[in-house]
């Protein structure tokens, strides 16, 4: 029983580690600047 909670835990830790990562990897590649966004519900500017 002890075994099976040290394995969860470490399983939590790593799919934390892995989600704050892709996280970072993804605010990291943004584009800097203004986006420009036309769809059906109309116009929208963003500064990034």
């Amino acid at each position: 029983m002890q075994n099976n909670r040290l394995y969860l835990i470490i399983g939590a830790l790593a799919v934390a580690v892995i989600a704050l990562g892709f996280y970072v990897l993804r605010e990291e590649t943004k584009p800097s600047g203004v986006e420009i966004r036309i769809d059906e519900r109309g116009l929208s500017v963003e500064q990034n």
